[in-house]
């Protein structure tokens, strides 16, 4: 068939545009996330200050058993439903009732995690933590008996945080408190250090193989070892110093023993997030390990301190007021 010679130079059009296409295509590099900020050694920088407050629950609501997603119509949902039950001044009281920390005094957040997860514990997947072991439950019950009959003998009798010894924000696990629920990372060679605002208590991490403390000591927050798992940092901690008034946040008031270890990952995933990861392992206390995940999003600053003053003030009344309460029962 003869070509016509118009139809021949649209076909020959028509390839060249093809052919210049698709090595146009070929050539343009893929988008390119956000470059996350790194420090001078390339590793990502973990530096600032951050906030890990949420209103998405530690544990899945037993209404939420099978939904390990919010939609974002049922977050906004959860979000108002949470900040109006939290909401001291609209709950009634008994006579004589002061009343608690009103809403400007908490520091909560206002939203759920930008995941939309319906629990901060992401395993086991049904949101919960896992159940006691048989020896623990034991365990937990014998000192819930014994605080029945002895809530206050002695100041060593009442928890650490009414005694302004210890919190549980800067962890392990770094759990959300009621209030002060920020951070500041500083990083340099070999180390990463974390202070937490909630009671100024400060883990320094180092990331290069040095040893903190002796294997046989043991410390409030335990000794911490890290390293880098490409762009994230891996810590470890053992060693933590449990005992009866030890309790993971307020949100799960638990149980741990010698034998824990924590396992914890930093990720940096763009210039305002951190996403951390916090796996709990201990075989004498839960019947398998359990792990969290929050998102730290940068905050303003600066950090102001943490004064704790319950153990100046409150203390004396409490023990007194146990002094007052056995004599009344004495006198009976």
């Amino acid at each position: 068939m003869k070509e016509v010679p118009g139809v021949t130079r649209l076909r020959q059009t028509a390839m060249l545009l093809f052919v210049t296409g698709s090595m146009m295509l070929a050539q343009t590099p893929p988008a390119k996330r956000a470059a996350i900020p790194r420090a001078a050694d390339g590793h990502p920088s973990l530096e600032g200050i951050w906030t890990n407050a949420t209103l998405t629950p530690l544990q899945r609501p037993a209404n939420l058993a099978a939904k390990p997603y919010f939609t974002a119509e049922e977050a906004a949902a959860f979000e108002k439903q949470v900040l109006i039950q939290n909401d001291t001044d609209n709950q009634p009281r008994k006579a004589g009732d002061p009343g608690n920390y009103n809403s400007a005094f908490w520091d909560r957040g206002n939203h759920v995690e930008k995941s939309l997860r319906t629990s901060l514990v992401i395993d086991p997947p049904d949101g919960r933590i896992p159940p006691f072991t048989a020896e623990a439950q034991a365990k937990a019950q014998a000192f819930r008996e014994y605080a029945a009959q002895h809530p206050a003998d002695g100041p060593e009798d009442r928890d650490l945080s009414e005694r302004c010894l210890m919190f549980s924000g800067i962890g392990p696990p770094m759990l959300t408190e009621p209030y002060n629920n920020n951070y500041q990372i500083v990083q340099s060679p070999g180390y990463v250090s974390v202070l937490a605002e909630m009671n100024h208590d400060v883990r320094v991490i180092p990331t290069d193989g040095k040893v903190t403390a002796p294997n046989d000591v043991s410390q409030w927050h335990g000794v911490s070892h890290g390293h880098w798992d490409g762009d994230t940092l891996v810590v470890e901690t053992t060693n933590i110093k449990f005992n009866n008034q030890s309790h993971f946040g307020v949100a799960y008031r638990g149980m741990s023993d010698e034998n824990l270890r924590v396992t914890e990952r930093f990720t940096r995933t763009d210039a305002e997030t951190i996403i951390y990861q916090a796996m709990v392992d201990d075989p004498t206390v839960y019947t398998k390990p359990w792990t969290i995940e929050e998102a730290f999003t940068r905050t303003k600053g600066p950090l102001f301190e943490y004064a704790c003053h319950e153990g100046n003030y409150a203390m004396p009344g409490i023990l007194q007021g146990a002094r007052l309460a056995e004599q009344g029962a004495n006198s009976k």
